[in-house]
This record gives structure tokens, sequence and C-alpha cells, in this order.
């Protein structure tokens, strides 16, 4: 009978286990509309993460962090430093480290004094001095600006709002060169909530706003929520969301701090903000919501939307999509941040 249950037992875990993996084992129908290149980047990474679902299903995080560096980050950043030259340093602010990337040309006079501040992706557990550089490196080569990227502090370590303190650490730093006119933030998924959190974080502080922001893959509010939720599942591009991150274990969602969308009088006080999703993105709906509400609160919002295209998927920062978004982005800092010399910096 014992012999039983454990065969019983054992089988559903097999069956559970097989279904959670479903999404990255069978790939689901392209969209026409997206380019063959990116159709087959899709079905790559699902086979490059295969072989390790177990693992990232059930690891501890020091495991996580090592396979997806590794496996995935590792091989998208090399290809990102060979399609987008620039030079790389570290740089120690306040105790906070800081990756820095020039472009490998030079920084054109127009942007001699302008700078963004990357805030990385990965789920507030992942990607910190991996994600950031797949992030950065084609921003900075392609716009032709300075981008610093900050390894902010993540959970399980870490608690909200430990993140949140380490960008203002850097960006007060930065106050002391550039006006807040000058500096732009941006970030995807994880970093792109971030980047609100950073915004409301400033405002509560007494900290000026910076002159604009771009908030990829990810929206002002909760991830997976709403019809992208439903979406990603039905594609097969949900990666496992859930509300319940280590980092935010303490954290109040209906905080302006923690989900500044749902509150009109934070959203109101946002610079420029460039907002960047795709269709099958599970963080689709939040990036809507946070357009709408930012329209309605007077604030100058551009939405940009990829059809047929999962999360984040200009990691493959060699797709003709990849390509066009980090054009977008290049363009939107270029039209909103000051360029002229740095003055004394002035609040907004």
């Amino acid at each position: 009978m014992i012999k039983l249950l454990l065969a019983f037992f054992f089988g559903v875990g097999l069956a559970v286990l097989a279904f959670m993996a479903k999404p990255l084992l069978a790939p689901p129908p392209p969209s026409v509309h997206v380019s063959a290149e990116a159709a087959q980047a899709a079905v790559a990474t699902r086979k490059l993460l295969a072989p390790h679902m177990i693992e990232l299903m059930t690891a501890d995080i020091t495991v996580k962090r090592s396979i997806i560096d590794q496996y995935f980050y590792a091989p998208k950043i090399n290809e990102a430093r060979q399609l987008y030259p620039v030079t790389e340093s570290v740089l120690e602010i306040d105790g906070v480290y800081t990756e820095v990337f020039t472009p490998a040309e030079g920084i054109p006079p127009q942007n001699a004094h302008r700078v963004l501040i990357n805030l990385h992706g990965g789920g507030f557990a992942l990607g910190a001095r991996t994600e950031g550089r797949l992030e950065s490196i084609p921003v900075a080569s392609v716009a032709g600006i300075r981008v610093i990227s900050i390894d902010y502090r993540q959970g399980p370590e870490h608690r909200f709002p430990a993140a949140s303190e380490d960008v203002a650490k850097v960006y007060r730093h930065l106050l002391q060169t550039y006006t807040p006119e000058q500096i732009g933030i941006f970030g995807c998924s994880a970093g792109g909530l971030l980047t609100a959190q950073s915004v409301a974080w400033f405002n509560a502080h007494g900290l000026p706003t910076p002159g604009a922001v771009g908030i990829f893959c990810a929206g002002a509010g909760k991830f997976g929520t709403g019809d992208a939720g439903v979406i990603a599942d039905t594609f097969g591009s949900s990666i496992g969301v859930d509300d319940d991150f280590a980092y935010f274990a303490q954290a109040d969602w209906n905080s302006a701090l923690v989900a500044p969308q749902e509150h009109p009088n934070v959203l109101e006080r946002f610079p420029p903000t460039l907002l960047i999703t795709s269709t099958r993105d599970f963080a689709m709906s939040s990036t809507l919501v946070t357009h709408q509400r930012l329209v309605e609160a007077g604030v100058d919002a551009e939405l940009h939307v990829y059809e047929g295209l999962g999360h984040y998927f200009f990691a493959d920062t060699g797709l003709p999509e990849s390509r066009h978004v980090f054009d977008v982005i290049a363009r939107f800092f270029d039209q909103e941040l000051a360029a002229a010399e740095p003055l004394m910096p002035t609040a907004r």
C-alpha cells in the first residue's frame, strides 16, 4: 500500500512539473507579424532553459541566479557587446555598486551633460550585474549617452524599500553634477516597476523629479494582473509570476511607494514617461493601465506595444524589433532630457 501511495504521489509530482514546464517545452505558434528572427529566438530560449527547469523551480536562489546568469544572460550579453560597442567600468557611489557604460565612439556634444540610470529587471531577485549590462549596453551605444546601472538590493536577502533607497543614493550623488532635467531613468520588468517606485520615492522624500523616465515590460503596479496574465498563459509566455515576491513580503501594495499606479496625486508629478510592452507580455495590462492613468493625470506619456512578442523580448538585442526599441528609447530621451551645461540643481 505504501509503495502504491508513493508511486501515486511521485506520478502527481511529475505531472505538475510537466505542466509547469510546458510553456518552455512547447512553443506557441508565432504571430504572422513578428520577424522570423524573433520567432526563432523565442524557440531557442525555451530549448536553452528546458534542461534546467526543475532546478529553476525547486533550487534555492543562489542556484537559480547561477543558472539564469550562465545560460540566459551571458550569451545575450556577449552578443550585445559585439553589436553595440561600449566601454565598461565599475563605480561605487555612496556604498552602492554601479557599472558605467559609455559609447565606444565617445559621447556626442549634445549628450555630454546628460546621464541615464538603468534599473535592471529580474523579479527583484535575479539579474544583478548581468541584466543591467544587457539592458544598458545597447541603450548607451544607440543613444550615445552614458548609462549607470545600479546593483540595488534585492530579495530574498533584503526587503522593500531597500532598492528605492539605493536608487535615491545614486540619484542624490548625480544631482551634484547634473540638473534633474538632465537625468533619465529606465528599467525593464522589475526595473520598470522600480523606476516608477523611485519617482514616487523621490517626491515623498523631497528630491526633484528627473527629466524623463522609461517604464519597460512593466507598469507602476502589480505584474500579471488583468487580461495580460490570461493571454500569457494561453500563449505559454508566462514565467510563473507571483505577487508574493520575497522582496515585498513586508510591503503594502496599497502604498503609493509600492504601486504608484493607483495614486493620481503621485502620478501627476511624473516626468515625461515612455512605456514599452508587447502583446504576449504578462505585464502588458499593468503597462496599459499605467499609461492610461498617466494620461488622465496630465503627464506626457508615450506608449509602444509590440505585436506577438513576450516579456523582455529585446533581451535578444539583434532582432529587428529590438533595434526598433533601442531607436525609440534613444529618440525619447534625446527629446526629453535637457542638453545644456550643468547648473545648480533646481526642483521641479
